[in-house]
């Protein structure tokens, strides 16, 4: 039976919800605890889609890319170094290598690059006037410039956190994140000439 205040009424009873660190919910994985992988899990599963997404623009590869990074870590879940790091940093580090090698096999698919855009402008307006103009600006940035931008600007990475992740120095990625958004700012001034342009021109009639 609950106890009772003066007054005779139930007292209520506060239970002390502790919510466990990474570190401790990875080393219930490297103990085999389902429970640990399956926290950890939803912990990290939508930062890692969303990086993975914005880096790609492909829903299916993001989604690819999110279960080979949760399959790598059970598989090798003593790979982690804590005192490397924090883990949102390694597992931003996995994602990154994971994408950008199904990026290179398919790059077909995704608008990299100077490869993007097609030879019909009018194409090309219509694509642009569907499409969010930042989220497509950031795919085009070169991989290296993307990479600090989705980690700092989108997914909240700090300086030393994403140079964690990229395997470089802090210089490096304010750097990169420097020129990355000057590219991004000049690409979105570029379109939105172009989308200007083309509503101010006059309509042929028959």
């Amino acid at each position: 039976m609950g106890s009772r205040s003066r007054s005779g009424s139930p007292e209520p009873r506060i239970a002390a919800i502790v919510t466990p660190s990474d570190r401790d919910l990875l080393r219930g994985v490297k103990a085999g605890d389902e429970e640990a992988f399956s926290l950890l899990y939803r912990r990290w599963q939508g930062p890692v889609y969303r990086f993975a997404l914005r880096m790609s623009g492909s829903p299916p590869l993001a989604e690819d890319v999110t279960q080979e990074v949760f399959m790598a870590l059970l598989r090798r879940s003593d790979g982690y170094d804590p005192s490397r790091g924090e883990l949102s940093s390694y597992l931003h580090g996995i994602a990154r290598n994971m994408a950008r090698r199904r990026l290179e096999r398919e790059r077909g698919l995704q608008p990299l690059g100077d490869e993007a855009g097609g030879d019909d402008p009018m194409a090309d307006l219509a694509r642009r006037e569907r499409a969010d103009l930042v989220w497509d600006g950031i795919l085009t940035l070169p991989l290296h410039y993307r990479e600090a931008v989705v980690l700092c600007d989108l997914q909240g990475l700090s300086y030393e956190e994403a140079a964690s992740a990229l395997g470089c120095a802090v210089g490096t990625v304010r750097s990169r994140l420097h020129r990355g958004r000057e590219q991004l700012a000049q690409r979105l001034r570029s379109a939105q000439l172009l989308a200007t342009a083309a509503l101010s021109a006059p309509r042929m009639t028959r």
